[in-house]
């Protein structure tokens, strides 16, 4: 009973590699999500590797595995980007499970041995969020979550969190005496 889990990951890898999915015409928005989750959890696995922290590489895995299905499902599939993060995915699976990687890797014919392959680099560019979530909070609570884009300065983090009516209510009309903004993480108002 303590492997089902990891049971279950292992036959929805193997699925997701060996069943054909239809391809399709998929949103340009949904390849670029795929791509992003792929180099992120890249860059996430090499430092985990590197560092011998393996607690997180498992649950990393599974949580790419299953924004692969969904980009599968809205017709990723046949595309690049879709090839690339089935070839990333088996190279990061392989130090964790060996023997499936490799029979996977051999039936996507690829060359041998998947364990031969020289490691992926991860795209610092193709990782970046183009969207952050900040927390604002008056007076030391949370009060208000705002999406901004990932370059916004400091500046247009402050505007924004100070023009958000939920944030206008809280302050009543008061002037705050401080604002510190964090870069992003969170604005923090002080009345």
């Amino acid at each position: 009973n303590g492997i089902e889990g990891v049971a279950r990951w292992l036959r929805r890898t193997w699925a997701l590699v060996v069943e054909p999915a239809q391809p399709g015409q998929p949103d340009p928005d949904v390849l670029r999500a795929l791509r992003r989750k792929v180099h992120q959890t890249l860059r996430r696995l090499t430092h985990d590797y590197d560092h011998f922290e393996f607690n997180t590489v498992i649950s990393s895995l599974m949580e790419l595995l299953n924004s692969m299905y969904d980009a599968r499902a809205k017709g990723a599939s046949g595309a690049p980007e879709w090839e690339e993060a089935l070839d990333i995915y088996l190279r990061m699976l392989a130090p964790a499970a060996p023997h499936i990687a490799e029979e996977l890797w051999a039936l996507q014919g690829k060359p041998y041995s998947i364990h031969n392959q020289p490691w992926p680099v991860f795209d610092a560019e193709a990782a970046e969020e183009e969207q952050i979530t900040l927390v604002v909070q008056v007076n030391g609570k949370v009060r208000e979550r705002i999406i901004l884009p990932a370059a916004a300065s400091q500046e247009e983090a402050k505007t924004a969190a100070l023009q958000s009516e939920t944030v206008q209510r809280y302050l009543e009309g008061k002037t705050p005496r401080k604002v510190i903004v964090v870069p992003g993480k969170l604005v923090n108002i002080v009345l």
